[in-house]
């Protein structure tokens, strides 16, 4: 089960995935639950890994995003909960460990591929969009979520053992900031909403001085949960 959250990033209770993501009268913007986003970056090269979304996923099916997006869960081992003293001294092992099963999940990248001390925590985030683009205006599903921003690296891609798990994943790309801006201007192309959100917030800046956003705390922002209406077309 998922990790229901107060406005404030506290622990509150329990969902299933399923509840946690439906939008109906008696809940317009689902549940508010814990989510973390990755961002794996070749230092080679500077690239970045996306992934588009499988077709067959409920929810945001077919999106361009980040490398890997997910939820920490209750009751996994080693455990997922983070306490608000681990987030105030920016090291949520609990939501790096999720990543980490989650990497796996996804992208078949093994669990022994990294550490959590290899995560990067930069900030948080809170939105909800409504998944009107697949499901039109009355979409019966969502995302309502206190996202995580991790910044993760590897040496080289090329030694980087991956297998994209076809459920989860229709594609996988390396991008620079300029092939990701083409991307984002081509019409034809869809981008989950948490993604666009941290693209237009931070995402170049911080890119542009990966060594700087990686080794030291110039970026992070453990105390603020930055707060985000939807895209419009995720109203």
């Amino acid at each position: 089960t998922v990790l229901v959250l107060d406005n404030n990033d506290n622990i509150i209770g329990s969902a299933s995935k399923k509840e946690s993501h439906v939008f109906s009268p008696q809940q317009p913007r689902a549940i508010l639950h814990r989510a973390f986003s990755v961002f794996l970056f070749d230092k080679s090269d500077g690239r970045l890994l996306l992934q588009q979304r499988a077709s067959t996923k409920i929810t945001f099916p077919n999106v361009w995003t980040n490398t890997c997006c997910s939820h920490p869960l209750h009751g996994m081992e080693p455990s997922e909960v983070d306490t608000p003293d681990d987030v105030a001294k920016g090291d949520p092992k609990g939501v790096k460990y999720a990543a980490m099963r989650k990497l796996d999940h996804e992208l078949g990248i093994p669990t022994k591929t990294f550490q959590a001390s290899d995560f990067k925590f930069l900030t948080r985030l809170h939105y909800w969009a409504a998944d009107t683009v697949t499901h039109g205006m009355e979409a019966p599903w969502g995302e309502h979520e206190i996202d995580y921003v991790l910044f993760l690296t590897v040496d080289k891609k090329e030694n980087l053992v991956m297998k994209p798990h076809p459920d989860e994943v229709d594609a996988i790309k390396w991008v620079s900031v300029d092939e990701l801006q083409a991307m984002l201007n081509d019409s034809s192309l869809l981008f989950s909403p948490w993604f666009r959100l941290i693209v237009q917030k931070w995402l170049v800046t911080w890119w542009k001085d990966l060594d700087k956003a990686m080794k030291t705390d110039a970026f992070c922002d453990y105390k603020s949960i930055h707060e985000f209406d939807p895209p419009p077309e995720h109203l």
